[in-house]
């Protein structure tokens, strides 16, 4: 029975975990690296095709986006998600694969012109409306048995709307281990949705750390402080542009303004006008108004039953298409623009960016963690010039940062979950912090409450029988990475095919004789086709 860390280990983005036992092989978490890479990855430790399952903890990209990826290598398993994590997925997958079909159009346009080989997206949209067949929606609290050998249940982690923390029970050889994933862990009193429930038991736990270093500051009322910095940017006739993430900050953000408008809180200002320029906020918005029953708290429930919508108000606008994106920049009047990416690394608010970074009437601000490396990690460190689609853009706007605005619990919240279990686990894995932070809160842990605790690096594997560590990762620093051209992409892509195909074939022992003549013939033509 063997654990094994891929992503997130020493890092804050692309968490992947992966367990086998017996025959079975699954991953907990397919996460997309945003930002730079510190550490060179672990790859998986099997072909895409030998994974039978994958649990998610909730649909952020740097949790679910590269699922796609893994269908296109041959995955063709069951992947476990709560509903509203199903649901977000459908949206944010396909979403995230338009980005990467466009980004890759863009290049090669540049490419061409250069002389350079093309790239090719990581994976397409047939990828991400593949791989959204073979998702299993399930309910909170219910233990879910996955086959034999192993059981699962979600429960709400509070982070986003679906996210969860998930229990598993593993048996091999008769003995039974269970291993909780927290997922990433909600700091509590968080508008919309719930706080985060604890879990009571455990042999092992692996635990986020993205705020294992930090205390949040007593929480503000955030409607107050958002409506000065609004005050302020509309008395200098500018526009208050927010980049926020699609799911979860951007329905957060319209809460805060609905209160803005309903409490009067600017009445010299009152009939502003808020943009939601991201298809995907508004596709995400809808979801959120579907589950309202298993995941608004009771603060948004009361509203709804007095027949108020949470997160809608006169004056919202929302921005589908292309055109209307761009017509929102000519228009003169002060306005708030909400848009993604929340890290400003790709989407519709560079636009924004580049036409509003250079007016000092205009204020960014920020409402959400961000990534060192990333566009609005530097925005937030004061670089005072930035690149915006080959123009050269000067920083005059005002950029502001909405302290403790987060979705990750700090270092208290953290412990609290922690020492909610009423037995200490045999070991807790420190996983998804800056590389200082998780090996900081890990000796927190061991120091302050005396946990076995470790932060694993990628490639490091653990036997979950014996709890040793019998697989050492590498902590090598990743070196620059270099564009991928399309021939070696492709050619990637090939070798994962023949791969599945392997897999595929191992599973055909048993069959009738005919059959199995049948696919040989069939194997050699296309050989004897491709053969040179």
């Amino acid at each position: 029975m063997l654990l094994e860390f891929l992503g997130a280990a020493h890092e804050v983005t692309g968490s992947c975990h992966y367990i086998s036992f017996g025959e079975k092989h699954f991953l907990v978490d397919c996460g997309m690296e945003q930002g730079p890479d510190l550490y060179v990855n672990q790859e998986i430790p099997v072909n895409a095709a030998d994974i039978d399952y994958v649990f998610i903890t909730h649909a952020h990209i740097d949790h679910s986006g590269l699922l796609p990826l893994l269908y296109n290598h041959g995955f063709r398993g069951q992947i476990f998600a709560t509903k509203a994590t199903t649901e977000l997925c459908n949206i944010m997958l396909k979403d995230s694969a338009h980005i990467q079909m466009f980004e890759a159009e863009w290049k090669n346009r540049k490419a061409k012109r250069a002389g350079q080989p093309e790239v090719v997206p990581l994976y397409d949209m047939n990828d991400a409306m593949g791989v959204l067949t073979h998702f299993v929606p399930c309910d909170y609290h219910n233990v879910v048995q996955v086959c034999d050998g192993l059981k699962i249940r979600f429960v709400d982690a509070g982070h986003l709307l679906g996210s969860a923390s998930i229990e598993f029970w593993i048996t091999e050889d008769e003995k039974e281990v269970k291993i909780v994933f927290s997922g990433d862990i909600g700091h509590g009193n968080k508008p919309l949705i719930k706080n985060p429930e604890y879990v009571k038991d455990a042999d092992y736990v692996v635990m986020e750390s993205t705020y294992g270093d930090k205390i949040h500051d007593v929480a503000p009322d955030y409607a107050v402080e958002l409506a000065e910095v609004l005050r302020d940017t509309f008395i200098r006739g500018g526009n208050v542009v927010i980049p926020a993430f699609s799911v979860g900050r951007t329905q957060e953000m319209l809460y805060f303004l609905r209160r803005i408008k309903t409490e009067k809180m600017l009445p010299e200002f009152q009939n502003f006008e808020v943009y939601i320029d991201s298809p995907l906020a508004v596709e995400a918005t809808s979801v959120f108004n579907k589950n309202v029953k298993d995941c608004f708290d009771e603060e948004a429930l009361s509203l709804v039953e007095q027949g108020i919508n949470p997160i809608t108000f006169q004056g919202l606008r929302m921005s589908i298409t292309s055109d209307e994106s761009k017509m929102i920049n000519f228009d003169d009047k002060p306005k708030v623009i909400i848009s993604a990416s929340g890290m400003c690394e790709a989407g519709r608010i560079r636009h924004h960016l580049k036409h509003n970074l250079w007016r000092k009437d205009s204020t960014i601000l920020f409402v959400g963690f961000q990534v060192p490396g990333t566009l609005g990690n530097n925005l937030l460190n004061g670089v005072k010039k930035v690149k915006l689609f080959g123009e050269e853009v000067e920083v005059h706007a005002t950029i502001k940062n909405m302290h403790g605005l987060s979705g990750h619990a700090d270092k208290e919240h953290l412990c609290n979950w922690i020492n909610a279990f009423e037995e200490k686990p045999k070991k807790v894995f420190v996983v998804h912090g800056d590389d200082e932070v998780a090996e900081g809160f890990a000796n927190y842990l061991k120091q302050e409450y005396g946990y076995d605790a470790y932060a694993p690096y990628s490639g490091d594997g653990f036997d979950l029988l014996t709890g040793e560590r019998v697989l050492e990762g590498s902590r090598a620093l990743v070196e620059k990475k270099t564009a991928r051209s399309k021939a070696n992409t492709v050619f990637a892509r090939l070798l994962a095919a023949g791969e599945r195909l392997l897999t595929v074939i191992r599973k055909c022992e048993g069959m009738a004789n005919k059959d199995l003549a049948k696919f040989a013939d069939q194997i050699n033509a296309l050989s004897d086709k491709w053969d040179r």
